[in-house]
């Protein structure tokens, strides 16, 4: 068994991740770059750490639950980044991250003797707080077979779907999925609305019928409430469409949902959006 666990980032999902893990047993240390994000973790037990290449001297496995790829890199590959300590045992990216920058992390840990896996998750802030996360994960099996027990207190559907970035490949799968669905999610309540309809009451119908979907049950209620508040920010979503759209470029996919999808969030981000959860589209068609 795993014992020792890094943890870095303890945002809206990272913090729910980093207790169930300290609840079940393992040692934890975190770093955040405000070290006051992780007091909550830090009064329950967890050690501190004052950067990555700290925290990762002392660790078996090191996890990332960070916000965009740049920070992924520093993380692992900067000048005080966790590949310049860590020595043997495994690294984590649970970020939603770029394909590319999985395989490159995997390349440098692998040249030192530590096994690396990307394993973004899908689940938001319910996911987290329930520990019913889905995990998809890239990299190679016998490090995913280790580091399983660990997973299994984070999330409910655990999936190894081969070498390093095809955890990311599937998250893009997933936020692809969820673009297109959160457009129609948003048009059914617009036009339940636009009818006179009781918007509550048709949503409690549809979404037991073949309409259900994850957004439909617990995003839309929040529409309804009015309630922007972030289980996603829509910053991270438009970072995750862009990734998805620039890796689809390269194989020469056109996916036309999802450009429309990342148009409309888009500009709701340029009217100082940014920091709402992914939910608060409904305004767009509401404006």
């Amino acid at each position: 068994m795993m014992e020792k666990i890094g943890f870095i980032g303890t945002g809206v999902m990272g913090n729910s991740m980093a207790e169930h893990l300290l609840a079940a047993g393992y040692e934890l240390t975190v770093y955040t770059r405000t070290k006051e994000k992780a007091a909550a973790l830090i009064q329950k037990g967890a050690l501190w750490a004052a950067s990555p290449a700290e925290l990762a001297t002392d660790v078996d496995v090191v996890i990332s639950m960070v916000g965009y790829p740049k920070d992924v890199e520093e993380i692992y590959l900067g000048e005080r980044g966790v590949l310049k300590t860590k020595k043997g045992g495994y690294i984590v990216d649970m970020t939603t991250s770029s394909p590319a920058l999985a395989k490159k992390i995997f390349a440098a840990a692998e040249k030192i003797g530590v096994c690396s896996l990307d394993a973004p998750v899908s689940g938001g802030d319910v996911g987290a707080k329930n520990a019913t996360l889905a995990i998809m994960v890239g990299g190679e099996r016998e490090a995913f077979t280790a580091l399983l027990p660990m997973f299994e207190k984070m999330g409910k559907v655990i999936r190894h779907f081969g070498t390093a970035g095809s955890g990311q490949y599937t998250k893009m799968s997933n936020q692809i999925a969820i673009a297109s669905n959160m457009m129609g999610v948003c048009e059914a309540i617009a036009y339940a609305k636009k009818c006179g309809l009781d918007a509550q009451a048709v949503l409690e119908t549809i979404s037991t019928g073949a309409a259900a979907s994850f957004s439909l049950s617990n995003l839309a209620p929040r529409m309804l409430r009015g309630d922007d508040a972030p289980g996603f920010y829509i910053k991270h979503f438009i970072k995750d469409m862009r990734i998805a759209l620039e890796s689809a470029d390269e194989m020469h996919l056109e996916l036309p949902g999802l450009r429309l999808a990342k148009r409309l969030y888009d500009e709701l981000a340029k009217h100082g959006m940014e920091n709402c959860g992914t939910q608060a589209l409904i305004r767009w068609y509401m404006k």
